[in-house]
């Protein structure tokens, strides 16, 4: 378990890696077939993990960015988790 600092980043353990691999939204995004392991994965996507805590009413836990290899317009997408503790993208930006 990697221990969060305030608002720092942290780095994907590779639990992280094979949940984030889990979500659909994620594998639509970046086009990935079904033998994509979450090593290969990793060394394709720019990726940190906070340990969020919202400055008023709302969200608290785990939040990821992710954004690919290449520099575009599209904004990286964000992950959180739902009532449930499932990890979900937000399908809103930053």
């Amino acid at each position: 378990m990697t221990k969060h600092s305030g608002m720092n980043p942290c780095a994907l353990s590779s639990e992280d890696w094979t949940e984030v691999l889990g979500v659909p939204e994620v594998r639509e995004a970046w086009g990935l077939e079904t033998d994509e392991t979450p090593e290969t994965f990793a060394s394709r996507v720019y990726a940190a993990k906070f340990d969020f805590v919202s400055g008023g009413p709302g969200y608290c836990g785990d939040l990821y960015m992710l954004y690919g290899d290449a520099l575009t317009d599209s904004p990286p997408m964000i992950l959180m988790r739902n009532r449930d503790g499932k990890l979900t993208t937000t399908l809103g930006t930053v």
